[in-house]
């Protein structure tokens, strides 16, 4: 039955409001974006099911673009239709481009960024503690048989020497696909094409021929880039220092490296790497089409794969390779979390911090918004109490 009209506005706040607060607090990049989206939209408001919810996980991880926002994107979708699909996505990112672009405004006139290490001792314990709850909470649903363990367990094995993401996640796939395909010899094929058409794409050469800036190159690079990009951040790094240092000398080394580190320390999705460099490079016009070029391909991507997921789920052998791409996309994240947690765990308050944040979430399911403020004031005061009179 389709909701009423109400309930359909209701459903659009829900969206809005959750997406707007994610915007403003969700650090930690996107393993801690993915575990707040799970907490919020399955733990507290119960809009999807943690096996929908992983479905969903497993396509984004597929297709190119920054993965936490096209799950935004997916899950605005799913509560609110197409109006929630672009309400979602742009409400997740627009905090973060606002913030992105004071910044960017304050190292053009100042000349450095801002200090934010005391705020961020304080909050990536937290972000810890979320993901761990997350990976606990859709492992228990993911993990269905012990070959699906063996294939998280391989999984992270391959991503912790470094193998590339995407092709850790199409191994794990196509190993599953193959056991459902060999214990069902009549199956076919033909049922994956949807599937295959998915994950077709493969990321371009970055290598670009010199030319002087404008708006017009600077848009459809950045188009480019939302288009094409698999992986993390460092991924984007690379495509951002081929082109705009290398090849067309838009930005120096130093200039790049404080982008992505503003990308980094800030809220909401790391792409917003692309607003401080627009603004650095044209000012406020500049930072609007290159935040619009990076993740308007994710608007346009999930509009196309969104009703195909359901149809990949009844299927049997899409079914199969999805849950190999679920698993081990689980694995990934538990890898990111350990590498997190070497650096974010450094004293007696850090390791505190985490196994109170993972008490509060786990036994008395907190809103976490609230223990990631409460973890930066705490990191804040420290700092203050170190830096003295």
């Amino acid at each position: 039955m389709n909701p009423t009209p109400s309930r359909k506005i209701a459903n659009l706040f829900d969206v809005a409001g959750l997406f707007l607060r994610l915007g403003f607090t969700a650090f930690g990049g996107p393993a801690a974006h993915i575990a707040l989206m799970e907490h919020e939209a399955v733990i507290r408001r119960g809009w999807l099911s943690r096996e929908d919810f992983l479905d969903l996980l497993g396509v984004v991880n597929l297709i190119p673009g920054p993965n936490s926002t096209e799950l935004a994107i997916f899950l605005g979708y799913r509560r609110a239709g197409w109006m929630g699909l672009l309400l979602a996505g742009v409400c997740f990112i627009l905090p973060a481009a606002l913030i992105v672009g004071v910044i960017a405004w304050a190292y053009l006139k100042f000349g450095k960024l801002p200090e934010a290490l005391g705020l961020l001792y304080g909050i990536k314990p937290v972000i810890i503690a979320v993901v761990l709850q997350a990976i606990w909470n859709l492992g228990r649903i993911a993990v269905k048989t012990r070959t699906l363990a063996i294939v998280g367990v391989g999984a992270a094995a391959l991503s912790y020497l470094a193998i590339n993401p995407l092709l850790v996640l199409l191994v794990a796939g196509l190993f599953m696909l193959a056991l459902r395909a060999w214990s069902r010899p009549k199956g076919t094929v033909a049922c994956l094409t949807p599937l295959l058409g998915m994950t077709s794409a493969a990321p371009l050469a970055a290598a670009g021929a010199a030319a002087p800036f404008s708006l017009l190159a600077l848009f459809l690079f950045f188009l480019k880039v939302g288009a094409v990009l698999f992986g993390s951040g460092y991924v984007l790094l690379a495509f951002l220092r081929a082109d705009l240092v290398e090849h067309w000398h838009w930005l120096t080394e130093n200039q790049l490296l404080d982008a992505v580190s503003v990308g980094q320390f800030t809220p909401g999705p790391v792409f917003t790497t692309a607003t401080f460099i627009g603004y650095i490079l044209g000012g406020p016009k500049a930072a609007f089409l290159a935040t619009v070029a990076i993740f308007l391909p994710s608007f346009v991507l999930v509009a196309i794969s969104g009703p195909l997921v359901p149809r990949l789920r009844r299927s049997p052998l899409a079914g199969a390779f999805l849950d190999g791409v679920n698993v081990a996309s689980l694995a990934l994240m538990a890898v990111v979390t350990w590498q997190l947690g070497r650096a974010a765990l450094v004293d007696w308050l850090t390791v505190s911090l985490v196994v109170a944040a993972a008490v509060w979430l786990l036994c008395f399911r907190v809103n976490s918004t609230w223990l990631i403020l409460g973890g930066a004031a705490l990191g804040l005061a420290r700092s203050v109490f170190q830096a003295g009179p």
